[in-house]
């Protein structure tokens, strides 16, 4: 609250202790017998009871009474008795007051008044007419839902008007993210929908004794296809404390299109995914240089550790623009948002195996492309199938044409607020694969590595062989370069996707 407000009403109430409050106490005024208004507007009528009666209820049981101001202590709004301070509160906007309710254990109870959330809910969400009249219907609805009040527990009619203010987010988001691309599969107004939505990330720290440490993001890159998410400082919990790390979406309780996002207001947690940090170890490491090593957690997690502290250095978060909105805003703090059923599409010819998908693939670290590729009318038969995967050939050993480079240098790069460098071999992979309706079928934003391997089969190609590998619970990527000294750049020689055969089935409702 405003200082000079503060100020206004430490003066008014002064004046009212100068006064003798009527029988009826403060709220009540010269009228009619048995009838005077309310704190919250409505008129009192014989047999009922003044708004805010429950709440008044919960701080009386709490052992929260009214003082007399005196020397000792002077007059302030925690002094004031509840009925003046439900006044003041029934004044406040929807936002005010849920921070409000954060002051105190008091300020919580009177700030869960249902007098005074049914009267923000009928405002935001009554019907609006052209003219003053309003049909019968429209006043019984309304005085059904004035007698209801006192029949909900406290705080019912907050959680409505949240309840509903989240629908109407999710509505408006879903009109944005609307329209497809067909070339991509994806929305076309991704960042549109990030932008109205005031979307930020959260990382949740965790120890093993419960304390939790909560951390905004301080970088973020918008790619292609994905999103780049960093968090540094200098202001780390020390690891060996920590269990698990929460990754978060964070939105404004409630949307205006009128303003940008308040910072300091309610927000809203969408867990994303939680990661073990017990799994930071030789296995997940994937690169270093002389002031850190780099560890990948799935899905898309990069931790950064100091080679000296083993210490936390940052933390990099990559998320793929498939479904990335509705992750981070429609879950809740503890349960991820959960993807609505799949319906399985129809398979013309399922004798004929996977044919007519499409393949986009970036590799990228800072802003900087290092392969940008697109790959039409892509099949494979229904032999192809070992081990449990699909094998869907990209670029062939055996046909040069299909060999391309990868530009510039490739490198990681990582900074925090003193130090910043830059991995070698390393970089983030972003997959957008496409079924033969153009629906995305297998999506995918992660760190990977180049490591040193034996050519397979092929062509003898003059210059070291590397190779790229990606695993989750869908499929495998195998990429396979050569390292050409004369031009100093790598050429993908072999790039081959695996599908699970169960998520084909699922898909499809197949039976392979």
């Amino acid at each position: 609250m405003a200082t000079g407000r503060g100020r206004l009403l430490l003066q008014h109430w002064r004046g009212l202790q100068a006064l003798h409050w009527p029988p009826g106490g403060v709220g009540a005024a010269p009228g009619l017998a048995g009838e005077a208004p309310g704190p919250a507007g409505f008129r009192k009528r014989p047999g009922t009871r003044y708004a805010g009666t429950a709440a008044l209820k919960q701080c009386a049981r709490r052992g929260r009474h009214y003082k007399q101001p005196s020397a000792d202590h002077p007059a302030s709004l925690e002094s004031m008795p509840s009925e003046i301070l439900l006044k003041i509160f029934s004044y406040l906007d929807a936002v005010t007051l849920l921070c409000t309710g954060c002051v105190n254990r008091r300020f919580y109870h009177l700030a869960n008044d249902n007098f005074i959330w049914i009267r923000i809910y009928s405002t935001a969400f009554s019907p609006k007419r052209s003219n003053w009249q309003v049909n019968s219907a429209e006043k019984t609805a309304v005085s059904m839902n004035l007698l209801s009040v006192e029949d909900k527990e406290a705080g019912y009619w907050k959680k409505e008007y949240i309840t509903k203010q989240r629908a109407s987010v999710k509505a408006a988001l879903a009109r944005v993210l609307k329209p497809v691309n067909p070339y991509t599969g994806l929305p076309v107004k991704t960042k549109e929908a990030l932008r109205l939505s005031g979307l930020g990330w959260v990382i949740i720290l965790k120890e093993k004794n419960g304390k939790e440490y909560i951390m905004q993001h301080i970088d973020l890159l918008i790619n292609d296809s994905s999103v780049t998410i960093i968090w540094y400082g200098r202001n780390w919990p020390q690891l060996a404390t920590l269990s698990t790390l929460d990754l978060c979406g964070v939105t404004p309780v409630f949307m205006d299109r009128s303003k940008p996002p308040s910072k300091n207001g309610p927000r809203w947690l969408s867990l994303i995914t939680k990661y073990n940090l017990s799994n930071l170890t030789e296995s997940t490491m994937i690169g270093w240089d002389k002031l850190i090593r780099i560890f990948c957690l799935h899905p898309g997690l990069l931790v950064g550790l100091w080679k000296r502290e083993e210490e936390l250095a940052f933390v990099m978060a990559n998320l793929h623009f498939h479904h990335l909105v509705e992750k981070s805003t429609l879950g809740s703090a503890t349960v991820p948002y959960e993807l609505p059923p799949h319906t399985p599409l129809l398979d013309d010819n399922p004798e004929y195996g996977l044919h007519g998908y499409q393949l986009h693939v970036d590799m990228h670290s800072g802003g900087v492309f290092y392969l940008c590729g697109t790959f039409r009318n892509l099949f494979t038969k229904k032999g192809s199938i070992e081990n449990g995967y699909v094998k869907l050939v990209v670029v062939r050993f055996k046909n040069n044409t299909e060999h391309l480079p990868l530009i510039g240098k490739v490198g990681l790069s990582w900074r925090t607020d003193l130090f910043s460098g830059c991995i070698k071999s390393c970089s983030i992979m972003d997959i957008t694969l496409l079924d033969e309706y153009g629906k995305p079928f297998w999506c995918l934003s992660s760190p990977v590595c180049m490591r040193s391997s034996v050519p397979s089969d092929g062509p003898n190609f003059l210059g070291q062989t590397y190779c790229v590998d990606y695993v989750d619970s869908e499929g495998k990527v195998h990429v396979e370069l050569v390292w050409i000294k004369e031009t100093e750049e790598y050429f993908i020689v072999s790039l081959v996707l695996y599908l699970k055969i169960a998520k084909i089935n699922h898909w499809f409702g197949t039976a392979y």
